[in-house]
C-alpha cells in the first residue's frame, strides 16, 4: 500500500479540482461508511486495485505483503492504492466515510468474488 501525493489540478475563485485515478480502467467506485473504533477488510484480493480516498474522518490502514507489514494513517483528503495480493485491513480512528475505486471484479453481483478472508487477522 502506498499514499497517493494528489495535486491540485485547477483553481480559481470558485474553488479547487484534484483529479483523483487518470488513465486507468474502474469497473466501480463504492461509498463506504466505518465507524470510529471499527475494524474492516482484514482479508486479500488476488486481481483486485483498489485505491481508497478519505472523504471524511480519519483512517488506519495495515498491509501485509510478503511478511512485511505496513500501518499508514489517512487523513480526509488524503489517497492510498492497495496492490493486488496485498492482506489489508482498515480502522477507523474517527467516523469515517471513503470512496473505493476498484479495478478488477468488485462490483454489484461479482462484490466478493476476489475477496479471501485471512485466516490470522493483520488488524
Amino acid at each position: 500500500m502506498s499514499k497517493i501525493k494528489l495535486i491540485i489540478n485547477y483553481r480559481d475563485n470558485r474553488g479547487i479540482i484534484k483529479d483523483l485515478i487518470i488513465g486507468k480502467k474502474i469497473n466501480a467506485i463504492s461509498y463506504i461508511t466505518q465507524k470510529k473504533n471499527t475494524v474492516r477488510g482484514n482479508h486479500i484480493h488476488k486481481k483486485t486495485t483498489q485505491w481508497n480516498y478519505l472523504v471524511s474522518g480519519k483512517m488506519l490502514v495495515v498491509t501485509k505483503k510478503r511478511n512485511k507489514i505496513k500501518k499508514t494513517i489517512l487523513k480526509k483528503g488524503e489517497m492510498s492504492v492497495i496492490k493486488p495480493n496485498e492482506k489489508h485491513a482498515t480502522k477507523a480512528l474517527k467516523n469515517s466515510e471513503f470512496l473505493v475505486f476498484t479495478q478488477g471484479p468488485r462490483s454489484g453481483s461479482e462484490y466478493e468474488k476476489d475477496t479471501y478472508r485471512l485466516k490470522k487477522k493483520i488488524l
